[in-house]
């Protein structure tokens, strides 16, 4: 044993304390937070294996899984001492395994693997576990947008293009239109996992083994869908990092859009929303300030995480296809960095949504006011004056413009103004009277009207916020399936563990 100590291959001399610390200190670290017990249910897998294959004898696998199954049963970290000069993680815990077992026994785990494909296999497993957490947080996330959608039908405001006054909308129609960009982002991320649930455990190096595994079983045990069939590729791909990471930084965009109209919204000059107190700060010097504090912060997670794939995708850009460590140790570096961020933005952002204020009628006055209802106006004269929306368009945008001249707002449009710069214009006055311009001038009857696929209409919102419900519900049952059929693959794995240790 004292031979084999702290050994390196053909390397004579160990790691320089700038590698301890910037590469493999890091790295135990990273694996100790997260992959412990992934190591340990690949070690299981692979010796369940070798042992059904007649590679290495039932009773050397015995002693291997009672070992494994005593260091898995001290939690998510192992109680023993970790070593940096010895590398990394997995030699760590095969030192453990050697000094209980002796290296005749404990030295037969690592038959017809790599480090390479172990690692390869250990980082999907670790990044499956979190990636389903994630999963089910942001369907959490958009139940409480529908939630929030449901319980507002009722808040007509206006919509906003450039910024500008756009149409009467509804809050619930808006939120609508979130949560469907949201249930696209949330695609993206599901179908991550045909690429990410590949087992990569039996490419070896890169070149396989000639040993006669069956990686059909390790796969079935570690519950993968599959073993990827390409050594190379088993240990040279890491494209499901850039994928989630691309597919995360796509649903943090949305975020942030909805983060970004929430805050214009919450500023005094609009007054439409208001955070609750729990989700903002004070100035230290300002008392009048109420800063919606968790929106800019969800913003700024969101620059990270779009951050996070570009550092990934541009670690593999122009390298090698097969094993090297700016792919497979680098370019997953903020993986799990990303993952925590995303998981930050999506607790943060359900916070906000459940303790949000919406000031109703602030959001009725002003678009009562604001010149939003232009559009219906001239559709109005469409319909009663039998002319084209362009001539409807340009006898109401200079109405809009005499208005505004004059310091008026739009509630206060009137037959007599109308009828002055329809004569101007085409030498006729409008056939519609003052309660008829009210009528195209009303911002609840405006959205209320709405009633065509896609409309603002309370009926039809309802009707997209069912549909929005239903592929939630999907998406649910898909996300339970995949959790179960996880659940099954880990039970088995540990059936079969203890009947090799009492066998």
């Amino acid at each position: 044993m004292n031979e084999m100590e702290n050994r390196r291959g053909k390397i004579k001399n160990p790691p320089s304390a700038e590698v301890v610390r910037w590469i493999i200190q890091p790295g135990i670290e990273s694996d100790l937070d997260h992959a412990y017990q992934c190591y340990l249910d690949v070690n299981k897998a692979h010796v369940l294996m070798l042992a059904k294959q007649g590679i290495i004898k039932k009773k050397v696998a015995k002693e291997i899984l009672k070992v494994t199954d005593e260091m898995a049963n001290m939690g998510d970290k192992p109680t023993f001492p970790i070593d940096p000069s010895r590398e990394d993680t997995y030699f760590n815990l095969e030192h453990y395994l050697i000094t209980r077992t002796g290296l005749e026994i404990g030295g037969q785990q690592h038959t017809a693997r790599s480090r390479n494909d172990l690692i390869a296999t250990v980082t999907r497993l670790s990044t499956r576990k979190y990636y389903l957490f994630i999963c089910k947080l942001f369907n959490e996330m958009r139940q409480t947008l529908i939630d929030l959608a449901e319980n507002n039908t009722d808040a007509v405001m206006s919509g906003y293009t450039h910024l500008q006054p756009s149409e009467p909308i509804t809050f619930a129609h808006y939120c609508s239109a979130v949560l469907s960009a949201l249930e696209r982002d949330y695609r993206r991320i599901s179908a991550v996992y045909k690429s990410l649930n590949l087992s990569p455990l039996g490419g070896g190096s890169m070149g396989s083994t000639t040993f006669n595994i069956d990686r059909e079983m390790t796969s079935s045990l570690l519950g993968f869908d599959e073993p990827l069939d390409n050594s190379i590729d088993c240990v040279g791909s890491r494209d499901y990092a850039t994928e989630l990471l691309s597919a995360l930084a796509m649903a943090a965009n949305t975020f942030s859009r909805l983060c970004f109209d929430l805050y214009v919204w919450a500023t005094p000059d609009y007054g439409y929303v208001e955070v609750d107190d729990s989700s903002a700060v004070c100035s230290s010097i300002m008392p009048q300030k109420k800063n919606p504090w968790t929106l800019e912060h969800i913003k700024g997670k969101c620059a990270h995480i779009e951050g996070f794939f570009i550092s990934a995708f541009n670690a593999q850009k122009n390298t090698p296809y097969t094993h090297n460590q700016d792919v497979n140790g680098e370019s997953t570096y903020f993986l799990w960095t990303a993952m925590r961020e995303m998981q930050a933005s999506i607790e943060l952002l359900r916070s906000t949504l459940k303790g949000i204020t919406l000031h109703k009628d602030r959001m009725v006055q002003t678009a009562t006011g604001n010149f939003c209802t232009a559009t219906e106006l001239a559709n109005y004269l469409v319909r009663h004056d039998q002319i084209s929306f362009r001539a409807a368009h340009e006898i109401v945008a200079m109405v809009v413009d005499y208005m505004i001249t004059n310091n008026k707002k739009a509630n206060e449009i009137g037959k007599a103004v109308v009828d002055e710069i329809f004569m101007k214009l085409f030498n006729r006055k409008t056939t519609m009277s003052d309660h008829d311009i009210q009528m195209a001038l009303d911002p609840v009857l405006n959205a209320q009207s709405k009633k065509v696929l896609g409309g603002t209409a309370p009926e039809e919102v309802l009707r997209q916020l069912a549909r929005r419900q239903s592929k939630l519900a999907m998406d649910n049952e898909e996300l339970s399936q995949r959790q179960h059929a996880l659940q099954q693959a880990k039970e088995q794995l540990e059936s079969l563990v203890q009947i090799a240790i009492k066998d």
